[in-house]
């Protein structure tokens, strides 16, 4: 979907989004060096297919880099640090930019996922359910990650 409302010019003879040479420098290092909270969301709650569906970390979108994105639901999911508090308009925008584009967004705080992170589980794991409801979408399992949580 999102192929489809990018312009020509930001796309790649195979039709692939054309990422920005700057934001592919701020993902490599973004994912060699993640937030606690990252690190945790990781690989408690989605890497390795955990979810039934692949997650990308650090994925450039747009002008915006997602901290993780899920192309089969067009589903972002950012963990937020105390920084956020002050950037509420900037993160409403950027929320908006992609939310244009078909890509919804879901935020959790860091300490909600550093000390709560079973009611986090919970919360992505409805949302996640109510997203292939709205994108009629029905879950299927990789070779890699066959389980639920």
């Amino acid at each position: 979907m999102f192929k489809q409302l990018s312009p020509a010019e930001a796309r790649t003879t195979q039709m692939y989004l054309r990422y920005l040479d700057k934001l592919r420098q701020i993902s490599r290092v973004n994912r060699k060096n993640p937030t606690p909270a990252e690190k945790i969301f990781w690989d408690l709650v989605i890497g390795k297919d955990k979810l039934k569906y692949r997650f990308l970390r650090q994925k450039p979108i747009g002008r915006c880099v997602l901290d993780f994105y899920c192309s089969s639901l067009l589903l972002d999911i950012e963990i937020d640090g105390d920084s956020h508090d002050f950037k509420k308009g900037w993160d409403e925008a950027r929320d908006e930019y992609l939310e244009i584009r078909g890509i919804k967004t879901i935020r959790y705080k860091n300490n909600e996922v550093l000390n709560n992170t079973d009611k986090v589980i919970a919360d992505l794991s409805e949302k996640i359910k109510e997203r292939e409801n709205k994108l009629s979408i029905t879950p299927s399992f990789s070779k890699r990650g066959q389980g639920e949580i």
